[in-house]
């Protein structure tokens, strides 16, 4: 990559490491909070699983928003949504709302969906042979979350007089702190006239081969990671495991997702990207193996992290793949509807975790997840056999005496 998109990638990479820290510290103490809060303590959980509804509902918004404004106006606004969302989330726990407290978490929901498209930004400002690097980069930016968030929220929960508030006040600043880091953003005019030919409508886009497989991708990989990690820390305490023991587990699950971007982009550009979200898949599939075979500390351990990075090549290999199921002029429609239904699957997910560990068990829960992976992986296989046809009659043209 060239200077400017070094630049450019860095401060992604900054913001991305300030707003997947708010949302680890919103992962780990907010389900605490909505217990403190909530006169039904089933509904504990709710701020959690409405942040993610808000993700999903703000998607689109976000990206016409970004299409007429620009992708730094967008993304300064959402990171001004997240210093919104910390302060008045600090307030909601000094006036006991519970439902204040919700529409909080919403609030960083909104952050959220804003700085999904950071790793659009990288990968569209980047050159051709870089777009993979660019996009892994950026996502690399959450090892300092996974290191930062629940430090963080052990530091200062129990702070000043109103416990957790300022956990909350620390994410608003965090937010300015992006704010400032976007403000030095330099993102070149993306023109949506590049190319002479039309822009398509979505139906005909996503019934593209690399479209569906791009989805399928990153949207089973994300909601089978957040389908089993919510679940986790509860399943652990069930099964006899102190909450550090927990703690621990996640923190090396979140470093599972985030520490592989540092080389996934460079497997994917050796390798290829479908053999890399292959690999994916057969990771989560080790996961399952682990899972199903006990619930000791150890099995945990392993098994998350093997969890995480498996999501990592999924969705660095789904968003690398979407790139070339677009034109210029249908970039933002189509980064935006494949994020809106990426983020219905993970809201789904997240809402049926819970009642399946409930109602079923660990196992259930481990289980329920392999017919989707199946999907995933067979779609996969199908796109890397018609590229591989494509390929032997390209050559064939070629060799042709009469081309």
């Amino acid at each position: 990559m060239i200077n400017v998109e070094k630049r450019n990638v860095l401060i992604l990479a900054g913001t991305q490491a300030l707003f997947q820290t708010v949302s680890v510290m919103v992962i780990t103490i907010s389900g605490i909070v909505g217990w403190m809060l909530a006169t039904d303590k089933s509904l504990a959980t709710l701020p959690i699983a409405m942040m993610m509804v808000a993700v999903a509902v703000t998607m689109i918004p976000a990206s016409l928003f970004m299409q007429r404004f620009g992708r730094k106006a967008g993304f300064i606004l959402g990171a001004a949504l997240g210093v919104v969302a910390g302060l008045l989330a600090a307030i909601s726990i000094w006036l006991e709302s519970f439902f204040l407290f919700v529409a909080a978490n919403m609030l960083v929901g909104c952050y959220q969906a804003f700085a999904q498209y950071y790793r659009f930004a990288a990968a569209d400002a980047a050159s051709e042979n870089a777009k993979s690097r660019a996009i892994s980069w950026v996502i690399a930016g959450g090892v300092i979350a996974a290191v930062a968030g629940p430090n963080l929220v052990r530091f200062t929960q129990n702070i000043g007089t109103v416990p957790s508030a300022l956990t909350y006040l620390i994410m608003a600043v965090l937010a300015v702190l992006a704010i400032v880091l976007l403000s030095r953003l330099a993102l070149p005019a993306v023109s949506i006239t590049e190319s002479h030919e039309p822009a398509r409508t979505l139906p005909v886009i996503m019934r593209q081969p690399i479209f569906l497989t791009a989805l399928a991708g990153s949207s089973v990989g994300a909601a089978v990671m957040l389908l089993v990690m919510t679940a986790t820390p509860l399943a652990m305490q069930i099964c006899g495991q102190p909450i550090g023991a927990a703690a621990t587990v996640i923190q090396w699950h979140v470093l599972g997702m985030f520490a592989p971007s540092f080389f996934t982009g460079n497997l994917i550009r050796r390798f290829g990207v479908l053999t890399i979200m292959g690999t994916g898949v057969v990771l989560l599939l080790g996961h399952i193996a682990i899972a199903l075979s006990g619930m000791e500390f150890l099995h945990f351990l392993s098994g998350l992290t093997l969890l995480g990075v498996g999501w990592n090549f999924l969705f660095v290999g789904g968003t690398t793949l979407l790139t070339e199921a677009y034109r210029p002029s249908e970039r933002a429609k189509v980064q935006a509807m494949h994020d809106f239904l990426m983020y219905g699957a993970v809201t789904i997910a997240t809402f049926s975790s819970g009642s399946l560990l409930s109602n079923f068990g660990w196992q259930a829960v481990n289980f329920a997840v392999l017919p989707f992976l199946a999907v995933a992986l067979m779609m996969i296989i199908i796109l890397a056999i018609q590229r591989k046809r494509a390929r032997i009659i390209s050559a064939a043209v070629l060799l042709s005496p009469n081309s």
